[in-house]
């Protein structure tokens, strides 16, 4: 049963309601920051465990704005919800609200991204760094089989939007990839949202005309950067790796092109199921695991096949 709610508090908020017939025993509060495909996935997964365990699931978007965070999670508390399911935007400045809802007797399980200290009962992610190493070693493999070993590397990240989830991407990925043989990386820009990464990537190829390789830390990114790719006309010469699973990816890699060349993609839909699951166990006292590792998934235009799959499995959750 879905439904719009007016919440008490300072904000308006979008509710999508995941109900059985004991839903009033607990509710639990589902955050997310951002709404794409890799957001909107984990939701369905919040709502598909939600409807699974029997409990009242409301569904908000902070927006990427940490003022509304807060606000949301100040009405949830006002709410007495039972647990909050969220990605903080950061490591610091989210941990005071949520630590506030913690001492008002509120399970907090944090996926994606986490705060600092022991306020999560559980913390739901993918390795960040294996992430970015899993395309870094793509990344190398390439570079020594098609481009002699050589490459000049431009790097699109999001260290203003999520610092500490973007430095774990990119770190992976260079360290892994320098086992390419001579890589230099030449450029590294902020860049998370597609618009504004065609247009960093334009800058980029206009500054750094040596660039042959582009990796991006997250979807916007990656899908900004294959764009530019294609608009200045350097199919064949550039080249683009990245983070993140959605459907435009994958018709990236299946196309002929051949400008995306590989990316690791999260498995949002475990992410969700498992967050609620965990908020669950929590309130019931029988959360364990303080932290679950959801494995990525990688996706390489060489293994046509598993692409397909994945593109398949992903339309399953629109």
């Amino acid at each position: 049963m879905n439904f719009t709610k007016l919440l008490c508090g300072a904000a308006l908020l979008s509710v999508s309601v995941a109900m059985s017939a004991h839903a009033a025993d607990k509710v639990i509060a589902g955050m997310v920051f951002q709404q794409d495909q890799f957001f909107r996935t984990i939701q369905i997964g919040m709502e598909a465990a939600a409807k699974k365990e029997g409990v009242e699931l409301l569904q908000s978007n902070s927006d990427n704005k940490p003022e509304k965070e807060q606000s949301l999670v100040n009405t949830y508390v006002s709410r007495k919800v039972n647990a909050i399911v969220i990605s903080p935007l950061s490591k610091t400045a989210s941990a005071s609200a949520l630590n506030r809802a913690n001492d008002a007797g509120i399970k907090v399980v944090t996926y994606n991204s986490t705060i600092e200290g022991n306020t999560p009962a559980a913390f739901i992610n993918s390795s960040q760094e294996d992430l970015g190493a899993s395309t870094g070693k793509a990344a190398a493999a390439f570079i020594k089989e098609k481009l002699g070993g050589k490459a000049n590397v431009a790097i699109l990240q999001f260290k203003s939007q999520v610092p500490e989830q973007s430095a774990a991407r990119v770190g992976g990925f260079t360290k892994a990839v320098a086992e390419g043989g001579d890589v230099k990386v030449v450029a590294d820009q902020d860049a998370w949202l597609a618009e504004k990464a065609v247009s960093v990537t334009n800058d980029i190829l206009t500054a750094h005309p040596e660039v042959n390789v582009i990796y991006a830390a997250n979807e916007g990114g990656t899908v900004g950067a294959v764009q530019a790719v294609r608009n200045s006309g350097k199919q064949g010469k550039v080249f683009v790796f990245g983070i993140d699973g959605s459907q435009q990816l994958v018709n990236f890699l299946q196309s002929d092109d051949d400008i995306l060349q590989a990316i690791t993609a999260q498995q949002p839909y475990e992410i969700g199921f498992s967050a609620v699951e965990a908020a669950v166990a929590a309130i019931d006292g029988k959360q364990d695991e303080k932290e679950v590792i959801v494995p990525g998934k990688a996706l390489n235009r060489n293994d046509p096949a598993s692409v397909k799959a994945f593109g398949d499995e992903l339309k399953k959750y629109k």
